[in-house]
């Protein structure tokens, strides 16, 4: 039995960008987990309508 694992979960959020405006994205958690309970976020990212990944801190959460 592995005691620390990395875990992938995929959330639909809103999301503000400059450019585009409002828009609602899927973006990917990758968590560290000890036991099944996550400790950490080691990265999030989201996909762009084209299929780019790009990274979450180039768009807020609000305005």
């Amino acid at each position: 039995m592995k005691l620390i694992t990395v875990q992938r979960e995929t959330i639909e959020e809103k999301r503000y960008t400059p450019k585009m405006g409002e828009l609602f994205t899927k973006v990917t958690y990758i968590k560290k987990a000890f036991l099944s309970i996550p400790i950490k976020t080691i990265h999030k990212y989201r996909e762009t309508y084209y299929g780019e990944v790009k990274d979450c801190e180039a768009c807020s959460l609000a305005r």
